[in-house]
């Protein structure tokens, strides 16, 4: 159950300046039925460019009847640049704060708002640019952008909570983090490679050994055999020249060692069984 303030139930239960302006001086038109919430903001102007008049036509939950309201309200009486400064914000803090699951109804009453004031002056906004992120509700990439930039925003959750992106399927959560990184300025985290199994690690090390640790130690007399994996570390024995150079220890450390690191895992520790 979502917590209202009182405001907000008194703009549901009684919105203002409810309808639509017959041959208004602004239109905007934003939402869909299919995705829950649609408002039509109209506007009426003086000849001082001062909003007379504003309705709003509705069709979504209390936050978002709440906000067209209020945002109705508060145009009225100003002029179209004083009125084009209300943000999402300021409907939010004008109804005493909405939950934050809720905020998109504020975000919703901003588009509208922009969308009719373009419709005024002549040049309506373009459609939508970029690359839709989430498919649930079309939102793109320069959308989640702009919320992040107007909002602050640090996490998908407070995204979501802005403009529905990652509230269906859930599947673009990963890409509108990785968005949330570029605008912060955050390096993106490395991609963890997927653990290996105890079959794939074995044999990936003897493949390592064959490929690129025999050939060597071959040149020299050597050889080394494979003969455990506890976790991380690889148990071997050292054969032919290898088993008795002094310099042993230090090949499998700058060699074997090296070498699986490098082809296998970074966390491998390579060990000489006892002799």
């Amino acid at each position: 159950m979502w917590e209202y303030t009182s405001k907000v139930k008194e703009h549901f239960l009684n919105p203002s300046n409810v309808g639509e302006i017959e041959n208004p001086d602004g239109i905007g038109d934003v939402g869909s039925l299919s995705c829950g919430d649609a408002l039509r903001l109209t506007f009426k102007l003086d000849e001082n460019e001062k909003i007379i008049d504003a309705k709003v036509k509705t069709f979504g939950c209390a936050s978002a009847i709440a906000s067209g309201s209020a945002l109705t309200e508060m145009m009225i009486g100003k002029t179209v640049a004083e009125a084009e400064k209300i943000s999402n914000q300021h409907i939010a803090d004008y109804l005493g704060g909405l939950p934050k699951e809720k905020m998109h109804c504020s975000v919703m009453g901003h588009e509208a708002l922009e969308k009719a004031i373009a419709c005024y002056r002549g040049t309506p906004i373009e459609e939508k640019e970029g690359e839709v992120i989430c498919e649930c509700f079309g939102v793109t990439d320069l959308e989640i952008i702009r919320a992040i930039q107007d909002n602050g925003l640090k996490t998908v959750e407070e995204l979501t909570n802005f403009t529905k992106a990652g509230g269906g399927c859930e599947r673009c959560h990963g890409d509108i983090a990785k968005i949330i990184l570029e605008v912060q300025n955050k390096p993106q985290p490395e991609e963890e490679k997927p653990k290996l199994s105890n079959i794939q690690k074995m044999r990936l090390v003897e493949e390592t050994i064959e490929r690129e640790i025999r050939p060597s130690l071959q040149l020299d007399g050597g050889d080394i055999e494979l003969i455990d994996i506890i976790g991380n570390r690889i148990i071997v024995a050292t054969r032919g020249a290898c088993s008795s150079c002094k310099s042993a220890p230090i090949t499998l450390k700058n060699l074997v060692e090296a070498k699986l690191r490098e082809f296998v895992s970074p966390d491998l520790v390579v060990e000489e069984v006892s002799k």
